[in-house]
């Protein structure tokens, strides 16, 4: 195990050269089981790089290092290293770019213990790392490869709140048709999907809701082709989204008139309705606008209530139904 004064004397190098030669030698005390001197003196050069402002040194050393510790099952060192990373993001002028999104933060959180805390708050602070200072909720792209590893992880609820805030409205698709068949009922196949256009036209995302409807109601093999759809509560759905491009109210009242039996399925549906009639129809506000227990906080954090523009992201601690 190298000392420290050497350590130091390496994190002084000006180029990559120099960083190479640190991982390397840091590497070969991980690869000897030197795990806590190693993990000590990489937090040691992280805070030597970054008082010489060589933010992306340290970040790229951060990194590397996190992986060597996820390789040798060492969580706790590499999420403390990985914490590290989004520090450098954070006190640095490093823009959002797909290529930190997609090769350091989404790669790190796929390696993190889905069940430690650690993982719960270095999603907190990428997220609100990569919203960039919009007081937004995160890069629609790093939302997107959350999700898909949330998937792979068969994690369904939280990889849909994820899809909801990216624009992969196919991606979302796919991952609902194997939700649905691998935890739903048959009966409720309509409701997977329903409930995913209604929250992905309250946060105002037309496309995203279209997509995802086409293509789940085209991939579930329990859907007949349609439209029109054996399914009424599929049916309401496309007639919705018709509507919202024509944006005529009196179409949108008959429409939700019509279908009040299958919108009764689940108490939430008339609430998102009242929200997207706000949105696409011109409908004013009810006068008491707050809703109160478990339906209220749902919708405030699904709206995005209280948020400082437009309201159109929820809050990252919202969770989506459980339709099953």
């Amino acid at each position: 195990m190298m000392s420290e004064q050497e350590v130091l004397k390496c994190s002084s190098a000006r180029n990559r050269g120099g960083v190479q030669r640190v991982e390397g030698k840091l590497r070969a005390s991980v690869e000897k089981g030197d795990y806590y001197e190693a993990h000590q003196m990489y937090r040691t050069l992280f805070f030597r790089y970054m008082s010489q402002g060589k933010h992306a040194e340290a970040r790229e050393l951060m990194y590397s290092g996190a992986l060597l510790f996820f390789s040798y099952n060492q969580q706790n060192s590499a999420a403390d290293l990985s914490m590290l990373v989004l520090e450098s993001l954070e006190k640095s002028d490093t823009k959002v770019v797909d290529e930190i999104l997609a090769e350091h933060l989404a790669k790190l959180f796929s390696q993190m213990d889905p069940n430690s805390p650690e993982r719960v708050a270095f999603v907190s602070r990428a997220l609100k790392w990569s919203s960039g200072g919009s007081g937004k909720l995160g890069h629609p792209k790093l939302h997107q490869l959350l999700a898909v590893t949330l998937w792979k992880e068969q994690n369904y609820s939280e990889s849909r709140y994820h899809f909801l805030h990216s624009s992969d409205g196919e991606g979302c698709a796919k991952m609902l048709v194997e939700y649905s068949a691998s935890r739903g009922y048959r009966s409720e196949v309509d409701m997977f999907v329903a409930q995913a256009v209604l929250q992905f036209l309250c946060l105002k995302n037309k496309t995203s809701a279209s997509v995802v409807f086409t293509t789940y109601t085209q991939k579930h093999p329990s859907i007949e082709q349609g439209p029109p759809f054996v399914q009424p509560l599929l049916n309401f759905i496309w007639f919705l989204l018709l509507a919202v491009d024509g944006g005529k109210l009196t179409v949108f009242t008959v429409l939700c008139e019509q279908y009040q039996p299958s919108l009764k399925r689940d108490p939430m549906y008339n609430e998102y309705l009242d929200r997207i009639g706000q949105l696409f129809f011109g409908v004013p506000p009810k006068q008491s606008s707050s809703y109160g227990g478990l339906l209220g906080n749902l919708l405030n954090s699904l709206m995005g209530a209280g948020e400082e523009e437009d309201g159109e992201e929820a809050t990252e601690d919202s969770s989506p139904i459980e339709l099953d």
